[in-house]
């Protein structure tokens, strides 16, 4: 658990500039979650397995999560909270430099709300579970009800009630004194990924698999408004400080940006050339919208020019060329590996170890990389057969208790590709 300064490039000027279009760049994976301090400072979360946290131009990378980090909320500008796809709620003191690990769940952690009101932290996660982590000590208290997994959260202003948007399709409210559930606001066909609270207007928003963006009652669940396009599914919804534009991200890539004062479509702008908006966050004077998505870099568009900045840039670490143009085997690599891995001698900032000089050398033994206790001592050599066995069954298989995706590659011959591929590809190089 420790804080560790490096520097990074960043486009531009400091994160906290507003109507001016910036990049942040130092990730080594998909930035998949985003906040903003009201001091303007962002904490980004990225499948590299870290947190980074930007001030002016060099980022300070806080690391303690053992898998993929999916959500970051400050819950001021000396304090920060972090979710993880290694079922872990990190707190993070930012101006003494510790960091608190909280620990219970049973699946990835996707969602994060706090309530001052109650010193109270919730956690939504895969495991079907709320967290409820009380921030001055005592043991957490788990909410059960959801019959798959929990997505997203959010507290009334006086922390008494706890919202929740879940893969059952369900929006639930809890009372947070007593553990229970009150109702179920409302039960939509498809799963629910993301919602957005304003009590003071007496509405909730939500965005579906389905690609469904509604707007319902607070108290009744009945639907006030409707703003579902075909694009599916819908992934990140933000709303700006003054809780008049609401941002909702899809995956499709698109960022459409809806005035709540007049409910009216104000931006539909086509961010990424390729791949979904992962994560969205407003600037605090709400003229900048942040987004994240399959690169490594979080972009930044003032909201009124957005049109005049352009996409995402169609290079994305995965692909750097059509798809289609590429030999099998190095298209199965950059499909399943390039994300976590690279070729080079170094690990740099990715997910997994480096894969360099991969065939003969023992599992587990890459310097530069923190492995998981499955894989510390590991008596697997890496080889033809071996590769080929991890790709039949799947890493989840084949390495029980691995950090590694669940994915697999069906047909032989892909695999024996991306086996010839992967061979020519990271055998060591004479300087």
């Amino acid at each position: 658990m420790r804080l560790l300064a490096v520097i990074a490039i960043v486009i531009c000027a400091a994160p906290a500039v507003a109507q001016d279009f910036f990049t942040l760049k130092g990730h080594g994976g998909p930035v998949m979650g985003i906040a903003v301090a009201p001091s303007g400072k962002v904490a980004t979360a990225s499948f590299d397995n870290s947190v980074g946290l930007w001030a002016e131009a060099d980022p300070t990378w806080l690391e303690s999560h053992r898998a993929a980090v999916n959500r970051v909320m400050f819950l001021d500008d000396t304090t920060l909270v972090s979710a993880g796809d290694d079922f872990a709620v990190v707190l993070w003191d930012l101006e003494n430099g510790g960091a608190h690990r909280f620990e219970g769940h049973e699946g990835k952690v996707m969602g994060l709300a706090y309530s001052k009101e109650n010193g109270l932290l919730a956690s939504a996660a895969w495991d079907g579970r709320i967290g409820l982590w009380p921030l001055e000590g005592g043991d957490p208290v788990f909410l059960e009800g959801h019959t798959s997994g929990v997505n997203d959260v959010a507290f009334s202003a006086d922390g008494t009630l706890l919202y929740s948007a879940s893969s059952d399709g369900t929006v639930r409210v809890w009372d947070v004194a007593t553990g229970a559930e009150k109702i179920q606001l409302l039960r939509h066909g498809f799963g629910v990924n993301t919602l957005v609270l304003n009590e003071k207007a007496g509405w909730l928003a939500y965005g579906a698999v389905d690609g469904g963006t509604r707007v319902v009652d607070l108290e009744t669940g009945e639907g006030l408004r409707d703003f579902t396009l075909d694009r599916r599914p819908i992934l990140a919804m933000a709303m700006d400080p003054a809780q008049t534009q609401l941002a909702v991200g899809d995956g499709e890539g698109y960022i459409m940006v809806i005035d709540v004062t007049t409910w009216r479509i104000a931006r539909d702008f086509r961010a990424t050339r390729r791949g979904p908006i992962w994560a969205l966050a407003f600037s605090p004077n709400g003229e900048n919208i942040h987004a994240g998505g399959l690169e490594d870099i979080m972009y930044s568009w003032p909201v009124a020019t957005m049109d005049a900045h352009g996409t995402m840039s169609d290079t994305t670490r995965s692909f750097h060329e059509d798809p289609a143009t590429l030999p099998n085997g190095e298209r199965q690599f950059k499909r399943k590996c390039s994300i976590c891995h690279t070729l080079k001698p170094s690990s740099g900032r990715r997910a997994g170890p480096t894969l360099y000089g991969l065939f003969g050398r023992r599992a587990g033994t890459v310097d530069d990389y923190t492995y998981s206790d499955t894989l510390n001592g590991s008596d697997i050599i890496w080889s033809d057969e071996t590769i080929d066995g991890l790709f039949d069954i799947g890493p989840d298989h084949y390495i029980p208790g691995t950090k590694m995706p669940m994915q697999r590659i069906v047909k032989p011959g892909d695999r024996a590709d991306l086996i010839d591929y992967l061979r020519q590809a990271t055998a060591p190089r004479e300087n």
